[in-house]
C-alpha cells in the first residue's frame, strides 16, 4: 500500500540520511569508481524495468551499477558533493532548510502517437542515473542536521499495464529505488503534495525555472511554488551552475567510458575513409559512419554529423548530407557517438579519391600544424580562451605563408583575416553533452579531469575573391577530444583516428 508523503513522513525518512552517509564513508575512502558499495542496496525486482539493470542486462551492468561502469555509490557521491556546494553557497544564511528539484525530459512526439527518440536531461541523469521520462529528483535537507546531509527522493510514473503494453515496461517506485540507489521513490503524482510542504518561507528552493526541462511538470507542479517562493525572502535559486561545476570534472570511470566512445568513433572514421572512393555520396558516408559506430557498441550518434564535400565544408553546421561527392574534392566529416550517456566529437578532412592535391595538402598541413600547437597547450592553468588566442595568431601566420593575406599586412588585418577564415572558437567542453556544461566559462583555467575539444579550421569559400584561386572552395577542420591530466601531456581520446597526410592516404587507398 502506498503511504501519502506527509510532512511527518518526510521528516522521518530524512532523519536517516546522516546515518546512511556515515555508513558509507569507508566506501568513499576507497576509490568508489572501482569498487561499488553494495551494503545498502535494495533488492532488484526480477523483471524488466524502464532501463537496463544488472538482472536483465548482466552483459552490460555489474551488481551495484546504475550505468555501465558507474556505481550507485558514484551517483550518491555526486549528490553529496552538490549538497556541499549548496551549503557553501548559503554559508551565513539564516535558511537551513533546502530542497533541490530537477526534472527529467518528457516524451516529445513528432506526430500523433509517434515519439522522437528519447534523450534524458543530462543534469537530471548525472545525479540520478534514471533514463525514464516524466520523473523528478528531489534532494531534501535533513531537519536539524547540517548540509550536506540530505535525502534523495525519486518521483517516477506509476506502473500501468495498459501503457506498458504499448510503450514497454516501467521501473515503478520499487524498481527505480532499487536500481538507482536513491533513499526513497514515490509516484510522480505525489510530487505536488511534496511541493506543498516546501512552501513555508524558511525553505530555500533550488530549481532552474529559467531552463525548463519538462514543460508540463513545470506548469502543473513547479510554477505555483516558484511564484510563491519569489514573493518571500527565500527566493528560488538556480542549481544548474552548481551541477555544471561538478560535471566539468570527470571521474576515472567517466573518462574510461569516454575513452571507449573515442575508440569506437575513431574506428568508424577509419572504416568510413576506406569506402569514400566507392561510396560517392554524403548520404552513403552518413549511413556508413552511423553503422560503424553502432556495430562497434555505440548506443547512437551523439549529434547529426556534418558530412560535407567540396565547398559545402565551408558551411560550419552543414547537416543536409545529401549531395554527391566529386573525385577531386575533399570531404569533411564531423561526427561522434554516444556511449552510456557520454559522447565523442571528432572531425577529419580527407580527399575523396584518396590523394591530396598540392593545394589541398598545403591547406590541410597548415591546419594540422596549428592543431598540434594548440594540443601542446592543453595543460592545467591554461584556459580555452588562452588556446583560442594562440590559434588565431597561428592561423594568421599560416594565412600569410599561404599567400591568402599579404606578407606586409598589418597585425590588425591579419587578425581580422584569421577571424574571417576561422570564425569559431578553438574548442568546447565535452562530456554528457557535445557542447557540455555551458554554465562553465571558457575563460576558466583548465583542471585535471576536464575534457575539451581542440578543433581549428580554415575555410575558404569558392566565391572568395581575395584568396588565391587554388584554395577557393576548400575547407579543413581537424578536431580531437582531450583529457587534461595532472602532469605530462594531455590524453587524446581520439588518437586512433588518423590525421597525418601519409596515414590518411594509406587508409583511403586500402
Amino acid at each position: 500500500m502506498l503511504v501519502k508523503p506527509t510532512k511527518t513522513l518526510f521528516n522521518t525518512v530524512l532523519a536517516t540520511s546522516s546515518q546512511r552517509i556515515a555508513a558509507c564513508v569507508s566506501c568513499l575512502r576507497r576509490w568508489i569508481y572501482v569498487q561499488p558499495c553494495t551494503g545498502r542496496q535494495k533488492k532488484l525486482p526480477k523483471r524488466y524495468l524502464g532501463q537496463p539493470s544488472p538482472h536483465t542486462h548482466p552483459h552490460l551492468l555489474r551488481p551495484g551499477e546504475v550505468t555501465p561502469g558507474l556505481s550507485q555509490t558514484e551517483y550518491e557521491l555526486r549528490r553529496h558533493r552538490l549538497m556541499s556546494l549548496v551549503a557553501a553557497q548559503t554559508q551565513g544564511s539564516s535558511s537551513t532548510d533546502h530542497a533541490v528539484v530537477l526534472l527529467s525530459h518528457p516524451t516529445v512526439y513528432m506526430t500523433n502517437d509517434i515519439p522522437f527518440p528519447f534523450h534524458q536531461n543530462t543534469d537530471f541523469l548525472y545525479l540520478s542515473g534514471c533514463l525514464e521520462e516524466d520523473c523528478a529528483l528531489v534532494l531534501r535537507s535533513v531537519p536539524g542536521v547540517a548540509l550536506p546531509a540530505h535525502k534523495a527522493l525519486l518521483f517516477v510514473p506509476r506502473r500501468d499495464p495498459t501503457r506498458e503494453l504499448w510503450d514497454g515496461p516501467r521501473s515503478g517506485t520499487d524498481g527505480a529505488a532499487a536500481l538507482t540507489g536513491v533513499d526513497d521513490s514515490y509516484p510522480i503524482d505525489e510530487l505536488t503534495r511534496f511541493v506543498q510542504n516546501t512552501k513555508d518561507e524558511g525553505c530555500t528552493l533550488w530549481y532552474d525555472y529559467n531552463h525548463v526541462s519538462h514543460p508540463r511538470l513545470h506548469q502543473d507542479v513547479m510554477l505555483s511554488l516558484v511564484e510563491a517562493k519569489n514573493k518571500t525572502s527565500n527566493h528560488v535559486r538556480p542549481v544548474r551552475s552548481l551541477v555544471h561545476s561538478l560535471r566539468v570534472i570527470k571521474s576515472p570511470a567517466e573518462i574510461e567510458i569516454m575513452k571507449n566512445a573515442g575508440k569506437i568513433t575513431a574506428q568508424a572514421f577509419i572504416n568510413t575513409m576506406t569506402t569514400s572512393r566507392s561510396l560517392k555520396s554524403e548520404s552513403l558516408l552518413y549511413a556508413k559512419f552511423d553503422y560503424e559506430c553502432r556495430i562497434h557498441g555505440a548506443n547512437f550518434l551523439a549529434y547529426p554529423p556534418v558530412i560535407a564535400g567540396g565547398n559545402r565544408s565551408n558551411t560550419l553546421h552543414y547537416v543536409s548530407n545529401n549531395q554527391m561527392l566529386k573525385d577531386d574534392e575533399m570531404v569533411l566529416l564531423d561526427g561522434g557517438c554516444e556511449l552510456f550517456g557520454y559522447v565523442s566529437d571528432i572531425t577529419r578532412t580527407w580527399p575523396v579519391n584518396g590523394r591530396f592535391s598540392l593545394p589541398q595538402a598545403e591547406l590541410y598541413q597548415a591546419v594540422l600544424d596549428v592543431q598540434k600547437a594548440c594540443l601542446g597547450l592543453c595543460s592545467p592553468g591554461v584556459s580555452l580562451d588562452n588556446i583560442y588566442s594562440l590559434m588565431q595568431t597561428l592561423i594568421g601566420q599560416k594565412l600569410k605563408e599561404l599567400g591568402i593575406v599579404g606578407k606586409k599586412s598589418k597585425d590588425h588585418d591579419i587578425y581580422r583575416a584569421a577571424r574571417q577564415y576561422c570564425p569559431h572558437h578553438v574548442g568546447h567542453y565535452l562530456g554528457m553533452d557535445v557542447h557540455d556544461t555551458p554554465e562553465v566559462s571558457r575563460s576558466q583555467t583548465l583542471r585535471p579531469g576536464m575534457v575539451i575539444t581542440i578543433e581549428p579550421g580554415i575555410y575558404i569559400p569558392e566565391d572568395d575573391g581575395s584568396s588565391p584561386a587554388r584554395y577557393q572552395g576548400l575547407g579543413v577542420r581537424i578536431e580531437d577530444d582531450v583529457v587534461i591530466t595532472e602532469s605530462g601531456p594531455p590524453l587524446v581520446l581520439s588518437c586512433d583516428a588518423p590525421k597525418e597526410i601519409q596515414d590518411i592516404e594509406s587508409i583511403c587507398q586500402q
